[in-house]
């Protein structure tokens, strides 16, 4: 599969374009992690963002029912429309991942798994958990520093609105530490794998809830070193109503956004909406 990746490269005469976030997996150790970590079953069907030129597509593509790639470099056309026609349960779909409605897929995607574009793996994961309810299971490869803060503890110097918003909506099942050396090109930074699954139960909070949650999280941490009364207060909500809902949730008037669990979170946006 490493050896994969350079022959397609040097066929269809391609380079990784770093604008776009691309850095080629040529390591064939990271792809068994990767297909031990996600846990796929022979049912799922998989959304790959950013396939690049398709290793990990044509890698998961055996052991699933179907494989969504999502791709807007269309550079990677040559190596992507080969792929797809030689190999039935694969879907390359053009254009960007974040604007594609992954819910009207057919078959409906249930698990991610994807070697992240690092400019945009954050806000990808986000919007999966919020929006694409279908998706119970991520593998992701992300910065070392994106996995970390996604599940930070309370109290941490990197704990923030991802991670809360990731932490009540999920449980982390896994998490790998990775080599920069083992991308074409490689980063400047070294990556992780993290895999998590949804919440049964988010502590309570309506999935219809989870995009105004995630927006209230933000509002919250706007200014990590101001009182998360204040944030709340600036975002459009009156001192006195703030001041109340805190005290029912037995949330000190003083505390910091970075002070409360996701739990916490949870309860005082509920109260907050009420």
């Amino acid at each position: 599969m490493a050896q994969h990746t350079l022959d397609q490269l040097k066929r269809f005469g391609l380079t990784p374009d770093t604008s776009y976030g691309q850095h080629f997996l040529v390591d064939d150790n990271i792809l068994r992690v990767i297909d031990r970590m996600a846990a796929l079953t022979a049912d799922d069907v998989v959304f790959e963002p950013g396939p690049g030129v398709g290793v990990l597509t044509s890698w998961l593509a055996p052991n699933v029912k179907h494989v969504h790639a999502a791709e807007l470099d269309d550079r990677l056309r040559g190596p992507l429309d080969q792929l797809e026609q030689e190999t039935p349960n694969i879907t390359v779909h053009w254009g960007d991942a974040m604007a594609l409605d992954v819910a009207s897929l057919t078959p409906i995607p249930t698990a991610l798994v994807s070697n992240l574009p690092y400019n945009v793996a954050a806000p990808i994961i986000a919007e999966t958990l919020q929006r694409q309810l279908a998706i119970r299971s991520m593998c992701v490869m992300v910065q070392k520093e994106v996995g970390e803060r996604m599940f930070a503890p309370v109290g941490a110097k990197n704990y923030g609105a991802l991670s809360v918003v990731i932490q009540a909506l999920a449980e982390r099942t896994g998490v790998h530490a990775v080599s920069r050396a083992v991308f074409l090109p490689p980063p400047n930074v070294d990556s992780q794998l993290v895999s998590f699954v949804r919440r049964t139960d988010p502590y309570g909070l309506p999935e219809g809830d989870f995009p105004a949650f995630s927006a209230f999280v933000r509002s919250a941490f706007v200014h990590r070193r101001k009182t998360l009364a204040n944030n709340l207060n600036a975002a459009g909500a009156s001192r006195d109503v703030v001041t109340a809902r805190l005290a029912a949730c037995g949330i000190p008037p003083a505390a910091r956004p970075q002070e409360l669990t996701p739990a916490q979170f949870v309860e005082l946006f509920q109260v907050m909406s009420s």
